[in-house]
């Protein structure tokens, strides 16, 4: 546990929760099983569309790191837009300004899944970079 997360434990604050990037070890592979589970139980069952050559989606996606970044903040705005405080409309905006364009970019014949065809995960290099 973080030494934030035990002072907010000790005072009864709560944290916001990390972005996943920031994570590493075990407090990633959590945070990534938890993720797994909101995007198969939840997210693909409701919100996934027929995959094409022109709306890829890879078996796999948790290998695709841009995909795991996507997909955690994608969750994240769930969470709080889909709690009861977030108001009445709070669903309606997740919707508009979050749903659409993570899986648009996801989606994408350009994006993170390009290369992936259906059953099958293909890993995506990454540009060269040159030393600065």
């Amino acid at each position: 546990m973080t030494a934030s997360a035990e002072e907010a434990m000790s005072t009864g604050e709560a944290t916001p929760p990390l972005f996943i990037l920031y994570l590493d070890g075990e407090e990633y592979d959590e945070e990534l099983r938890l993720l797994v589970t909101w995007v198969h139980a939840l997210l693909l069952p409701v919100y996934g569309r027929e995959v094409g050559s022109s709306s890829p989606w890879c078996p796999r996606w948790w290998e695709h790191l841009e995909a795991v970044a996507r997909l955690h903040g994608l969750w994240l705005a769930w969470q709080e837009l889909t709690d009861p405080t977030a108001g009445p409309s709070g669903p309606a905006l997740w919707h508009r300004d979050h749903l659409g364009a993570v899986m648009g970019e996801l989606r994408s014949p350009s994006g993170p899944f390009a290369g992936c065809k259906e059953g099958s995960h293909r890993a995506k290099a990454a540009p060269v970079v040159e030393t600065f």
